[in-house]
């Protein structure tokens, strides 16, 4: 008799078991190769051996993921082909006339049921077991088990309720003691059973158990378990084993031909494993029937990946015919996300020039925060901060690292030599967001800034707040004592001087007659700005003006709360950026006209007044109507404003069914998704479901950068979770900022965790 599905198990079962035995030593004697001995040459050294089966997957059942520990794990193994062969007492055969007895019974089920994926993964799975064996052409006409109980076990599995399924066989059997269920159906529910545990495990990010539940369980090897062999890959790639996921992903390749499972593989791997790998992954591409490469669909995504992760590791080298792809792709087709991506891998690697053209580009096409800040930076690193300061003031308070991003262009400008004359617009603006940010380089930056235009009271003011801000920040307290001792103030310089001494020898020396010429001939080093000249034509007492207009005042500044606002607060009162229907508010809004009996471009104006009215509930009904305009632009904007209004009403399942309809663009409906992520995140913390709260913190930050208080949640669902070192580390990093959440998260996180210890005790 033929082992080729045992050989089919064991090909990739040497590369899960092989793994796997670093958690779990008793996998070792699971996976051995075709003669008994460790299969440790891997998946590619059997690779030759396995047959092709058929690529269909079995759907998901839908369950919500629990822990794996709750698991039952002692479910009966499933049988072998070999078992499940009768067993005679005449004298053996040659294989090539034993005919094994197939139990179709699930065939004719299915197939009466109507049940078409599950009919094609059945035929799959006993086509592995059987190679031999020939499906019947109608499935319908295989004979009827004619047991109404056990029609109904069928009809529980196929409803995904397993559970239930291994309820009736133990009451069927203790009703009836001679009563044995079909081997097929023990198989298939023992695997049906392993599928759930190794998804759960995989959704909440327990690789180990995914490696050892795949070990165990080598039906779930094969092309009709492809997302089972995604999972795995994905284990090991999460657990610096690419190696390993790249024998996964290439047993697809190599043996399963369902096209979009093909391409999809090429597509997860593109986002765990290095170009490289990639790349041999991609030497496995076959031309389809109409002559056309069949991954050549994914090659401008591959680009965007590879150059997505190249703009976050500046080691990280890749393939140039990708850099050369994207750019090609960025011209032609005009998309800003595209002149993003490749204006952050040129930035990381210091090619400013490149970055600039392609920041520039990005931002000429979308005015957005990251493209701004992009630019500023590439505009900063080419000393141009005049524009830097400009382009970035709109987006200052996007983002912590969009204000920090400001805040060096600010200080930049002030520390340009020569000084620059700056309109008083600007310095104002400059001084309030300094002092919101209690920020000490721009303070001290000032005070150079004022010293350069002979205002050496103004600049004692700007660097006193600086060390009120950082106390030690030393050329500020520099700058303060050389100021002082030019003012006359002698005791104050020698105050400085002592609480100096020791740290700061230029310090000590202020006073000394070769000190005093080097501070009035200047300092060209930014951040020693020096006593500068005043332009020609200049009026001293319009800069004195316009620097006065900036003294900063100490206030305080309060914390933000991690949950009390509504996180898609700021994103439902929007309204669309371009077009007829994002103009504003609107006059003449007829609030109370019934939709239906309005044009589509109306209906949408409605909507929109609708929302400013504060209205959602109406709303929906005017953008409703306006989804079924033959224009676009005005579906795109109807499907933006329908699921802006779900989300003020706080209805984000419904928002993300909204956010399908009416091809919005990118931008918009990265938008939402950010909204609609931190709302489930939200909710799934407040509501106790701490592993779901950091899946969907994950989710999100593939979209946009974690904001504070969302940090502050990730932490507290790590100290509810036990997750002492993670909490603690997390809010270590918010804490430095002096957040108040995170220093009360912080102490909160290291007494729990020095509670566990002495427990443990």
């Amino acid at each position: 008799m033929k082992t080729t599905p045992l050989l089919v198990s064991t090909a990739l079962l040497a590369a899960v078991g092989f793994v796997a035995v670093e958690w779990r030593s008793e996998i070792i004697g699971q996976v051995t190769g075709t003669h008994g001995k460790p299969a440790t040459s891997g998946l590619l050294a059997l690779q030759s051996q396995m047959p092709q089966p058929s690529s269909y997957s079995l759907p998901d059942n839908g369950q919500k993921p629990v822990e794996v520990a709750q698991l039952s794990s002692d479910l009966p193994p499933p049988q072998t082909a070999q078992a499940r062969l009768p067993q005679t007492n005449t004298a053996p055969q040659p294989a090539a006339t034993a005919t094994p007895h197939v139990d179709e019974s699930a065939l004719r089920y299915f197939a009466a049921q109507g049940d078409t994926a599950r009919l094609q993964a059945e035929i799959a799975r006993l086509k592995s077991l059987y190679p031999n064996w020939v499906p019947p052409e109608n499935p319908l006409a295989v004979p009827p088990v004619g047991d109404p109980q056990l029609e109904n076990m069928w009809k529980l599995y196929s409803e995904s309720r397993y559970a239930e399924v291994r309820k009736a066989i133990v009451d069927r059997q203790q009703a009836e003691p001679d009563w044995q269920p079909p081997a097929n159906l023990l198989d298939m529910l023992n695997l049906a059973e392993a599928r759930v545990k190794l998804v759960n495990a995989s959704n909440l990010k327990q690789y180990a158990a995914v490696i050892e539940i795949a070990a165990a369980n080598s039906g779930l090897l094969t092309c009709s378990e492809v997302d089972s062999l995604w999972r795995v890959a994905e284990a090991f790639a999460s657990t610096d084993r690419d190696g390993r996921a790249r024998d996964a992903y290439m047993y697809v390749l190599n043996n399963c031909t369902q096209e979009n499972e093909r391409l999809a593989t090429v597509q997860k791997a593109s986002a765990l494993l290095p170009p490289a790998m990639i790349e041999e992954l991609l030497t496995q591409e076959k031309t389809k029937t109409d002559g056309t490469l069949e991954f050549e669909p994914v090659k401008n995504d591959l680009a965007r990946q590879f150059i997505a992760n190249g703009g976050n590791d500046a080691k990280l080298t890749v393939p140039p015919t990708y850099v050369s792809r994207l750019e090609r792709v960025a011209e032609t087709d005009g998309l800003a996300s595209d002149a993003l991506l490749l204006g952050w891998y040129y930035i990381v690697r210091e090619n400013v020039t490149d970055a600039e053209k392609w920041f520039r580009k990005a931002h000429d096409k979308e005015n957005s925060a990251s493209a701004s800040q992009g630019l500023t930076l590439a505009l900063l690193a080419r000393d141009k901060p005049q524009e830097a300061e400009e382009i970035m003031y709109e987006w200052r308070d996007a983002s912590d690292d969009a204000l920090k991003t400001y805040l060096a262009a600010t200080a930049n400008l002030l520390a340009l030599e020569p000084p620059v004359v700056l309109d008083a617009e600007v310095l104002k603006r400059i001084g309030e967001e300094t002092v919101k940010a209690k920020d000490p380089a721009t303070a001290q930056e000032f005070g150079w800034y004022a010293r350069a235009f002979q205002q050496p009271q103004l600049a004692v003011q700007w660097f006193t707040t600086a060390l009120d801000w950082k106390n030690d920040d030393e050329p500020s307290a520099y700058g303060l004592a050389l100021t002082n001792q030019e003012l006359g103030n002698l005791a104050e310089t020698r105050r400085i001087q002592q609480q100096w001494a020791g740290r700061s020898e230029r310090i000590a020396q202020v006073g000394q007659p070769q000190q005093m010429a080097q501070g009035q001939a200047g300092y060209t080093q930014v951040g020693q700005a020096p006593m500068g000249k005043v332009p020609m034509g200049y009026n001293t007492q319009t800069a004195q003006t316009q620097v006065i207009n900036t003294v900063p005042r100490m206030v305080e500044t309060r914390a933000p709360a991690a949950v009390d606002q509504h996180p898609s607060a700021a994103i439902a009162n929007r309204q669309p950026r371009n077009g007829a229907a994002s103009s504003g508010p609107r006059r003449g809004c007829n609030l109370n006209a019934n939709p239906q009996n309005l044009s589509s471009q109306t209906a949408l104006q409605q909507g929109w007044c609708l929302m400013e009215a504060n209205r959602p509930a109406e709303a929906l009904k005017a953008f409703e109507s306006a989804l079924r305009s033959d224009q676009s632009n005005i579906r795109s904007d109807a499907a933006y404003g329908q699921s802006l209004a779900y989300l003020r009403m706080g209805l984000t399942d419904n928002a993300a069914v909204s956010a399908t309809k009416g091809g919005m663009d990118k931008g918009k409906a990265t938008e939402l998704q950010v909204a609609i992520l931190t709302d489930r995140a939200l909710a799934a913390y407040r509501n106790g479901r701490y592993p779901e709260a950091l899946i969907m913190l994950d989710q999100r930050s593939r979209f946009a950068t974690e904001r504070v208080d969302l940090m502050v949640i990730r932490g507290y669902a790590y100290l509810n979770m036990k997750r002492y070192a993670d909490a603690i580390q997390i809010f270590e990093s918010i804490a430095a900022t002096g957040n108040r959440d995170a220093v009360l998260g912080l102490a909160n996180a290291r007494s729990a965790r020095a509670a566990a210890s002495g427990a443990d005790y």
